[in-house]
């Protein structure tokens, strides 16, 4: 059970999203890195959720990584104002009602993952002064209709804007920052791991006792 998971939504293993995933995996020291373009799975929900479709065994994999996570990283490129078919469908077909969400009887959401912390890595050609009038609305879908909604309370957004004109400079600092934040969650999923081992010990202790 590794630690951290990370989402690489991007179709293309050659993409710098995909690079950026693996920097921060890497750094990171106990992440998988959940690369959709590797699944087989139908990525439309199609009966919505009228009808519960059978979950292919990539699906059943991802799900218990996302429970088993204390740290869920998504990194997509901005296409058309969303993101790429592949994660919208991923997140369609993972992420079900009374397994991932739930609603209370006061018809509000509640999310039933366990991460406690969760970053989102979006790239864009878009130039950050263009951003006031464009938006990021894949920004706010990943991170509060989709993270948060299941349970993620705590998420962080990493733009990389302008790719498309961004200079070798401006990228390897962006694979810099990738590989920094994947060690420091590396460390700090590290330590609660031992904490809260350490705690199962004492209980385990004073029970015995």
């Amino acid at each position: 059970m590794a630690s951290a998971l990370v989402i690489d939504g991007h179709p293309d293993a050659r993409s710098l999203t995909a690079e950026l995933a693996r920097r921060y995996a890497e750094a990171h020291g106990d992440a998988r890195v959940l690369a959709l373009r590797d699944l087989e799975f139908d990525p439309s929900l199609r009966f919505g959720y009228r009808e519960r479709m059978t979950l292919e065994p990539d699906l059943v994999d991802a799900k218990k990584a996302l429970h088993e996570a204390a740290t869920v990283a998504v990194f997509t490129p901005l296409w058309w104002g969303s993101a790429p078919a592949i994660l919208k469908g991923f997140f369609d077909r993972a992420l079900l009602p009374q397994q991932e969400y739930r609603y209370t009887k006061l018809g509000l959401p509640e999310g039933l993952l366990g991460a406690r912390s969760g970053r989102l890595f979006l790239l864009a050609d878009t130039p950050w002064f263009a951003v006031p009038f464009t938006g990021l609305p894949a920004q706010t879908h990943i991170v509060r209709g989709t993270l948060k909604f299941c349970g993620i309370r705590s998420v962080r957004t990493h733009r990389m804007l302008g790719v498309k004109d961004a200079s070798p400079a401006r990228i390897d600092s962006w694979l810099s920052r990738a590989a920094a934040l994947g060690a420091r969650d590396g460390a700090r999923d590290a330590a609660a791991s031992i904490a809260t081992a350490s705690s199962a010990r004492d209980l385990a202790e004073v029970t015995a006792s």
